[in-house]
């Protein structure tokens, strides 16, 4: 995606055509200007403009105290705050030398796979809009809707959550929370069944993404792809099993994955995300013990509004923590998730400062999406639609 994606005047010996896609196209699913030669309706060149959303959130990262510094995740793959906050303070933490108490953990996992549920049904309404199936739409955007009100209750936002904290969560969950959680996972699995039935047969679906856009197995991995992308291309690779974070090694669940590496599968993978998704959170409710949601570090985390009104110790640290920051020991870390687009890391170096002396995020979504300049060349123009979808870009994490 380096080369110079400017127009180019077609060859006069070709019958060809250069067009724009986007940046302002509804299917291109944020500002991504896509620049397509065509023999006809044959894609013959493709070359992805980024940038037109870019809002230097890195440079953001150096220039905020490490806990400020966690609203700006929000707003990167906005479809899963949530996974973006605890992406980033598990690389904090790692660099603070800080393990959290069990119940923030077990949370933790819940909002990751709430996370996990939210994005790829956004992903599953607008996909299918995209290839003209209305109805699924309607179905994944209701649930949604009930997410948020989760989110709602749990964090006082329901989009930019900004939940998490160096060294734990801002807040416990309210009661009948978990309850309320549990009854959620329980509705929304007959929604997938359904959306299956509306989709995964339908000979319409089926001739608009089987065998469209097809991804090796060799390129997915040459690509550094990850996540949805790289499973449905056969890679049977997944963070929480590879590089287990917040206990997921004693969580029972499988990693789908696909043999074509198509549209088609790419969607199939997804789908069962989302019912793995469910099966982790109702063991995490399961084994949800009681106890503190926020790590005994007096010169990181704050101290108890009470304690700090009765005890001279934790007045000073509370002092301290909110006029000169947090001062992580000097190093560097790097700390990644399985998030709903792919492999989310954070890389931060401390110079022994209260912000970052350098900080850089690598994203799923980019990473993924530079394999549409392969796998768009030779598929129809229409086609390109699906492609895109399929790869579930978010332009907030792509133009970070």
């Amino acid at each position: 995606m380096s080369e110079s994606v400017t127009p180019r005047r077609s060859d006069p010996d070709v019958d060809t055509i250069t067009i724009n896609m986007g940046p302002s196209h509804p299917s291109t699913h944020g500002v991504l200007r896509l620049v397509l030669d065509l023999d006809g309706e044959i894609v013959t060149r493709c070359k992805a403009d980024l940038g037109y959303l870019h809002r230097g959130f890195e440079k953001i990262g150096e220039n905020k105290t490490w806990q400020q510094f966690v609203t700006w995740t929000d707003r990167m793959d906005y479809l899963a705050p949530a996974s973006n906050n605890i992406a980033y303070m598990l690389a904090v933490e790692k660099l603070l030398g800080i393990d959290v108490p069990q119940r923030c953990k077990v949370l933790r996992v819940i909002l990751c796979e709430l996370s996990r549920i939210s994005a790829h049904l956004l992903w599953l309404g607008t996909h299918a809009l995209d290839l003209g199936a209305a109805t699924v739409f309607f179905y994944s955007y209701q649930q949604r809707e009930l997410m948020y009100d989760l989110y709602e209750k749990l964090t006082g936002a329901r989009l930019t959550v900004s939940s998490q904290r160096i060294g734990g969560m801002s807040r416990d969950c309210p009661e009948g929370w978990l309850d309320e959680v549990r009854a959620f996972l329980e509705q929304v699995v007959p929604v997938f069944d359904e959306c299956e039935r509306l989709l995964t047969r339908n000979r319409i679906w089926i001739g608009r993404t089987k065998d469209v856009g097809v991804l090796s197995k060799h390129d997915a991995i040459a690509f550094a792809c990850s996540g949805p992308v790289l499973r449905a291309s056969g890679v049977e690779w997944d963070l929480r099993k590879a590089q287990p974070y917040l206990d997921y090694e004693h969580y029972e669940f499988e990693i789908p994955v696909g043999s074509v590496g198509d549209v088609y599968d790419r969607y199939l993978v997804r789908i069962e995300e989302m019912r793995q998704a469910v099966r982790i959170c109702n063991q995490a409710l399961d084994r949800i013990p009681d106890g503190p949601i926020l790590a005994d570090a007096p010169k990181v985390v704050l101290p108890p509004k009470g304690r700090v009104l009765t005890s001279m110790e934790d007045l000073i640290h509370h002092f301290i923590i909110l006029t000169e920051g947090i001062k992580p020991p000097e190093g560097e870390v790097y700390h990644a998730i399985e998030a709903p687009k792919g492999e989310l890391g954070f890389y931060v170096v401390s110079d022994g400062g209260p912000t970052a002396y350098r900080c850089r995020i690598r994203p799923g979504a980019f990473v993924n999406l530079q394999v549409i300049e392969k796998i768009a060349i030779g598929q129809l123009v229409s086609d390109v639609v699906g492609i895109i979808g399929s790869l579930d870009p978010v332009m907030g994490e792509v133009d970070r």
